[in-house]
């Protein structure tokens, strides 16, 4: 099951399979799919993801289920059907943020590299484990993770499978931030309230580094005469005359 919460530009998907530990299985990608059809007709300036519970984020693929899958084609379909859903979170138009309130471990652990920004509880613990069955990440983690962190410790991480908490993640810049487990969900849903509008949006399109300098100064001309912008000037200016 995955929830839908969308309030004030702010859309939340949140990953509820307590049986499986929040783990991906074939009904799950179908859900989330029909999720992120929704975010996208919705107007949201921002999206975050999570699980359900404090024990797991998400805990990768469901083995039970996906171990029926014995063929090279099964493995390569299966394969492109997450990886191209990861895509359409790391594409997603405004700042993604993976709140991270449990454990992050193989494919969760590339959910999470899939989005913009990584908030953690304090206790939590995230790791490419892949390695320990034999095979490698499949859906685009290899590559985000090396982006974030570098290709040495990248490789360091995902070859060896190695599980860190979230200090050391942290540390690597794998982690944007820590909370205590009592104020997670209420720091993590501040961060992502903040970012959930429009400027947020066109920033994060800036920092794609595909704008020009013309670019860049149209569109900050265009959020100048937005209403929005006017709005928020006559506060700050009532706010003024005021005292």
């Amino acid at each position: 099951m995955i929830d839908l919460e969308i309030e004030a530009g702010l859309a939340v998907v949140t990953i509820d399979r307590p049986e499986a530990r929040n783990a991906i299985s074939r009904d799950t990608m179908d859900e989330l799919e029909k999720v992120l059809d929704a975010v996208d007709s919705s107007g949201a300036h921002a999206l975050a993801i999570t699980g359900a519970g404090d024990r797991a984020f998400i805990s990768g693929g469901d083995l039970k289920e996906l171990a029926a899958i014995r063929t090279f084609e099964g493995a390569v379909d299966m394969a492109q059907r997450m990886r191209g859903l990861c895509d359409r979170i790391a594409n997603f138009p405004g700042p993604t943020i993976a709140a991270v309130n449990g454990h992050a471990l193989g494919g969760g652990a590339e959910v999470a590299v899939a989005t913009d920004i990584r908030l953690a509880a304090e206790d939590i613990q995230i790791g490419f484990t892949q390695v320990m069955l034999a095979v490698m990440p499949g859906w685009g983690g290899s590559e985000r993770l090396a982006a974030i962190v570098g290709r040495g410790r990248a490789l360091m991480l995902a070859g060896g499978g190695r599980v860190i908490d979230a200090t050391e993640a942290a540390r690597l810049g794998l982690v944007d931030q820590v909370f205590p487990r009592a104020q997670f969900d209420a720091g993590w849903r501040a961060v992502a309230r903040s970012l959930a509008h429009r400027p947020a949006v066109e920033i994060k399109r800036i920092m794609s580094g595909t704008a020009t300098p013309q670019e860049v100064a149209e569109t900050f001309g265009r959020l100048w005469v937005s209403d929005e912008h006017w709005a928020e000037v006559d506060k700050v200016l009532s706010r003024i005359k005021s005292k």
